[in-house]
């Protein structure tokens, strides 16, 4: 009887890898494999019974790269669930995928990170430090690739939020000093969009580009606030949008909203100033305190244990 250590397992799974790999490859270059199917090339002739693009077939039609990735991310969707959080959340970062990319490029970090734990496994085991408890490295990895790249996305969340507050006051003042000059709010608006060069700034372009489109300011402006989803910034659009339905003039608002915002800034500037305060007691307390108490008490032990004291 052949007994298999786990060295020629690990050997196995490397060259039987690559093999599959080769023949994948090798299999994908036939012509069989590689040709578009009957029915996709019939489509475009036979609109009445297939879809506006003609693409697929309303039939059972062998599914092809481009007609089995839309099933996938619908499927990846119906499990992850929270389209309309993990839209609010993409729209927040400013990035332009949509929710089912975002959850195939997910779904593409854990089979990364499966993959990575798999050649550490075979690695270790190949070096001589192989155990049972590796083989729970690829599926952590896995894990550790999806909580990562959703973890990615709330940072660049939170840091787009954090730089569309620090802007707010600045852009709001110079609205304001816009609207004092004789220019409308349109004009206001297009003018700041312009010139500046930040985050705001450019969701104003994209509001000013709305409106010039057919959509009306009040209605642009409110989508602004409730897709960025930022307090004093849904504030301020808020009261905006309150002063031109009232004939408000809207550059006192506007200056009375930039004052706000300067104070929210100071008030958060006040608290993280508190919260690194207490981080800074950590190192204090945990490694500094206990080195000078044993520079304090350990000559006296030392003393004592000779017998000098």
């Amino acid at each position: 009887m052949i007994a298999f250590t786990s060295t020629d397992l690990a050997y196995a799974v490397v060259l039987g890898t690559a093999f599959g790999i080769g023949v994948c490859l090798l299999a994908s270059l036939a012509p069989r494999w590689g040709a578009p199917s009957l029915a996709r090339r019939i489509a475009p002739y036979i609109r009445d019974v297939t879809d506006a693009r003609g693409l697929d077939v309303a039939g059972g039609a062998p599914l092809t790269t481009r007609a089995w990735t839309p099933l996938l991310r619908l499927r990846l969707m119906r499990l992850a669930g929270g389209d309309a959080v993990l839209g609010q959340r993409l729209r927040r970062a400013g990035w332009t995928i949509d929710p089912a990319r975002f959850r195939v490029r997910q779904l593409a970090w854990a089979l990364g990170g499966l993959a990575l734990g798999g050649v550490v496994v075979v690695a270790l085991v190949l070096v001589g430090r192989g155990s049972p408890v590796l083989g729970l490295l690829p599926p952590v990895a896995a894990v550790a690739g999806v909580l990562g790249y959703d973890a990615w996305l709330s940072r660049a969340a939170r840091a787009r939020a954090a730089r569309i507050e620090e802007e707010l006051p600045t852009v709001l003042e110079f609205l304001s000093l816009c609207l004092s000059a004789g220019e409308g709010i349109l004009d206001s608006l297009r003018r700041v969009s312009e010139i500046g060069a930040g985050e705001l700034t450019s969701e104003l372009r994209g509001v000013v580009v709305a409106v010039g489109t057919g959509s009306p300011l009040s209605e642009s402006l409110t989508r602004l606030a409730a897709g960025l989803e930022i307090p004093a910034l849904t504030r301020s659009v808020d009261q905006l949008v309150a002063a031109i339905d009232r004939g408000a003039p809207l550059a006192h608002v506007l200056q009375a909203q930039a004052l706000d915002a300067r104070e929210d800034a100071k008030r958060t500037l006040i608290e993280r100033a508190g919260r690194k305060e207490i981080y800074m007691l950590f190192p204090l307390v945990f490694l500094i305190l206990p080195l000078s108490v044993l520079f304090a008490v350990f000559p006296g032990i030392f003393m004592l244990r000779l017998g000098l004291g």
